[in-house]
């Protein structure tokens, strides 16, 4: 860890960083609402550039692109009042600055976060980073590919039977398929959860498989909660990859995190982790059995070579 520094210190640091962010995001959601994508064919390559374009703009073409991708063909996108699109525009512009801004809205955050940690924690920070926005990415591509064509779909086919004529408001449309991305992007984080809480020990891996069936019924709940329809089949379909998710998740930790044949008390885990911080030991994916042979032999070392130093001073 650095050095203690002031409470204001702290803070000027933290608002000189965030504004950095909010320029960031600023600079890429102007650029998304003012530019769109046109392709030039330079010697034979289709080169796709940025035009000046209010109009059809960045967020305007994904808009399209969504639209194509989501709607069934017999449903319509409005337009019910004025600025509507407009407004759409700029939510889609402003996700548009948050998702291609993130490496410097990482960057700024662990620059603040990393000086107060332990050496174990920066690496446990490194080892879930990667993995958790592979989760997030693969949730939000299975809920836009496969969960929301068919919620759609499933949702606009009764009116299409009745013979009403099908139409979608264009604010919905996109809040819709924005908290359906956002929502399966953070159920995905379950097992970095998972993990998390079981690196930390606040409870023992077998934990996941003792209470699964609790774990199953909490996620049929959060299903139903997230889908807007009452009809019991699409909730399955967020809460079907969750349960998924926690199975493997509960297998991994459970041959990772084997339990040590000889508990110890909090006393003695304390009293265990602080001679291996004070050693520079990374205990995180440690047993108690593995930390203390990891101590022992570190121990052996600093004996023999304090006893070559002494050798070596007698000469």
């Amino acid at each position: 860890m650095d050095r203690e520094r002031p409470l204001m210190e702290h803070l000027q640091e933290l608002r000189g960083r965030v504004v950095k962010i909010a320029i960031a995001i600023g600079i890429i959601t102007a650029f998304c609402i003012t530019f769109n994508i046109r392709t030039y064919d330079i010697i034979g390559y289709e080169i796709p550039l940025p035009y000046p374009d209010p109009i059809n703009n960045v967020a305007i073409q994904l808009m399209t692109v969504m639209k194509e991708d989501l709607l069934p063909p017999n449903v319509e996108l409005v337009q019910l009042a004025p600025g509507q699109a407009f407004f759409a525009a700029i939510y889609i512009a402003v996700l548009l600055g948050v998702i291609f801004g993130m490496p410097v809205i990482v960057k700024e955050l662990t620059a603040f976060i990393f000086p107060g940690l332990h050496a174990h924690e920066k690496e446990m920070v490194k080892k879930v980073t990667l993995p958790a926005v592979g989760l997030f990415a693969a949730g939000c591509l299975f809920s836009y590919f496969v969960v929301i064509p068919y919620i759609l779909a499933f949702l606009y086919q009764f009116g299409e039977a009745v013979g009403v004529s099908t139409f979608l408001n264009i604010t919905e449309f996109v809040s819709f398929v924005m908290q359906f991305l956002i929502a399966f992007g953070l159920s995905y984080q379950l097992p970095i959860i998972m993990w998390a809480v079981t690196v930390s020990e606040m409870v023992e891996p077998k934990f996941w498989r003792d209470n699964i069936r609790y774990a199953i019924v909490i996620i049929a709940v959060l299903g139903a909660v997230i889908t807007p329809d009452g009809s019991g089949v699409t909730m399955w379909f967020v809460a079907g990859p969750m349960i998924a998710l926690y199975v493997v998740a509960m297998v991994y930790l459970e041959k990772k995190f084997k339990p040590s044949l000889y508990a110890l008390s909090d006393a003695e885990r304390n009293q265990l982790r602080e001679a291996a911080r004070s050693r520079g030991i990374d205990y995180t994916n440690m047993t108690d059995q593995e930390l203390k042979a990891q101590i022992e032999k570190r121990e052996q070392e600093e004996k023999s070579k304090v006893s070559g130093d002494l050798i070596g001073d007698t000469r």
